[in-house]
């Protein structure tokens, strides 16, 4: 087994954050009493709207910007995102749908072996900064795609990137020095 064989990594995408804006001032009393599933946070100056089909959770303020979070795609979101801004226009609200962009991919990947983290950090000392006595993880930045990932040392990686490309390149960029400092099995 060498780092240059090609392995099947799954990378399971956790959540996926978004934003758009309505175009338009929104009453945040109006959707809290017509609208269903809703949560009015008025010491905030937000409304939580959840959606069961994709499972999103929104975050509305009266300017008219909206943040969807939960999605677990990239078309997910946009299509959850999309159907929010429908409710709103159901009820009253003259919302164009604009300005969508994915702010943050969540996304977790398992290796197929453990990691020895000491070693793995002493490697990749510029990016990766490793404190056990803050928290069990390695934290390792790649600054070129915006990407943040979390090792563990039992093969977990908690990745947190801009975009999904970014979370997949960030993954085939770090497997050869993760593999580097696998632990070996006896």
């Amino acid at each position: 087994m060498d780092a240059d064989s090609d392995v099947a990594l799954d990378i399971l995408i956790t959540n996926v954050v978004c934003v758009f804006r309505t175009r338009c001032h929104l009453n945040l009393r109006k959707i809290a009493l017509e609208g269903a599933n809703v949560i009015y946070k008025r010491d905030v100056g937000k409304v939580l709207m959840k959606l069961r089909k994709p499972r999103i959770t929104a975050t509305i303020w009266s300017s008219g910007k909206i943040i969807c979070t939960g999605a677990t795609s990239e078309e997910e979101a946009k299509f959850g995102a999309r159907r929010l801004a429908r409710s709103l226009q159901k009820l009253g609200f003259q919302v164009i749908f604009t300005d969508f962009k994915v702010v943050n991919v969540l996304a977790v990947c398992n290796m197929p072996f453990e990691i020895r983290l000491p070693e793995f950090t002493k490697n990749n000392r510029p990016h990766a900064s490793y404190e056990p006595e803050l928290h069990p993880a390695v934290c390792y930045r790649i600054k070129s795609l915006r990407a943040t990932l979390q090792i563990f040392s039992t093969g977990s990686i908690t990745v947190t990137g801009p975009n999904v490309k970014a979370v997949a390149a960030a993954v085939e960029q770090i497997y050869p020095f993760v593999f580097e400092s696998r632990k070996e099995i006896l």
